[in-house]
């Protein structure tokens, strides 16, 4: 679920919002980051759970409807396509989902029981569940189709879901876009003879992945005082106010890149660092941060002070 460019997001949100003594800072950053990237599964689970609940919505409005005293005969005999969704079925049977969001304590929509509501408002009212509501019967193949447009259209865009997740945490707010891919890459790939696992995916690639973030921010923190003196020597002719917070830390954790990690290969360091400029600082500062790294790695690569390992890592 997790890329690397997005666990350097965490990393720079961590150092960012704590700084000072490097010591007393360690334990407390650390801290955060792995709240944070703990916490994004739990906006994984949320996002899943809403769609489950949004099929119990279906499946007891339904009920009510045919129980009326006045029912009519087309409410008395509904079309069950959508309840019967072999898609929605296979997310509300999930035993193995179930016990996770039972495990993590994640049930958000018992008591913001209106943003269900509102969501299967949207969904009844939308297009797409017209057209998909034509025909009584469907394929496995449609039904995930179904899903699959009714998340990109009306789930994942809906501005006060978007509200609602960032005003529940902070971090979430630059997690959603990457939790909306991975749900949507799992939809996409869902078979019909797909364990319950499909829907558990792990938060880390590989071990590795799970290292780096963690290694990523107590490397910058304990050697943060020389990497700022090495930003500092480059920037003589710059005022220091004019310095955003946000360009320091990007640019001494790509430092920490250069010196700490011989696998990552130095054009990666630069370009990752300069996308999350582009997208976190302001417009000028990837072509900045760009000339000081630029400098940086002409010194390093001058007086030999590059320890990467592999072949075309510089």
């Amino acid at each position: 679920m997790l890329n690397r460019r997005h666990i350097r997001i965490k990393v720079m949100q961590a150092l960012y919002a704590f700084k000072g003594n490097e010591s007393e800072d360690l334990k407390v950053t650390d801290k955060f980051l792995n709240n944070s990237l703990n916490s994004m599964y739990d906006l994984y689970l949320s996002i899943v759970s809403l769609i489950i609940e949004v099929h119990k919505k279906a499946e007891d409005h339904q009920d009510k409807t045919q129980k009326k005293f006045l029912a009519t005969k087309a409410e008395k005999n509904p079309n069950l396509k959508f309840i019967k969704n072999e898609v929605l079925m296979m997310l509300s049977a999930n035993e193995a989902l179930k016990a996770e969001l039972e495990h993590r304590k994640v049930n958000p929509w018992y008591l913001d029981f209106e943003y269900v509501d509102l969501t299967f408002k949207a969904i009844m009212e939308s297009d797409l569940y017209k057209d998909y509501m034509k025909t009584s019967v469907s394929s496995f193949k449609e039904d995930k189709n179904f899903v699959i447009s009714i998340f990109e259209d009306v789930i994942a865009p809906n501005d006060k879901l978007y509200d609602y997740f960032e005003d529940k945490k902070l971090t979430w707010l630059d997690d959603i876009p990457v939790v909306n891919t991975s749900v949507l890459k799992l939809l996409k790939r869902l078979k019909p003879s797909a364990s319950e696992k499909h829907f558990l995916p792990k938060l880390f690639k590989d071990e590795d992945d799970r290292g780096f973030g963690i290694d990523l921010l107590k490397k910058t923190i304990l050697n943060q005082s020389g990497f700022s003196a090495e930003i500092a020597n480059k920037t003589k002719n710059w005022d220091s106010e004019r310095i955003t917070q946000i360009d320091t830390v990007l640019m001494q954790m790509a430092i920490c890149e250069f010196q700490k990690f011989p696998s990552i290969p130095v054009k990666v360091t630069i370009n990752e660092y300069l996308e999350i400029a582009k997208e976190y600082s302001t417009p000028k500062s990837s072509n900045f941060i760009n000339g000081i790294l630029d400098k940086i790695v002409k010194e390093y690569k001058a007086e030999n002070k590059f320890n990467k390992v592999g072949r075309g890592l510089l």
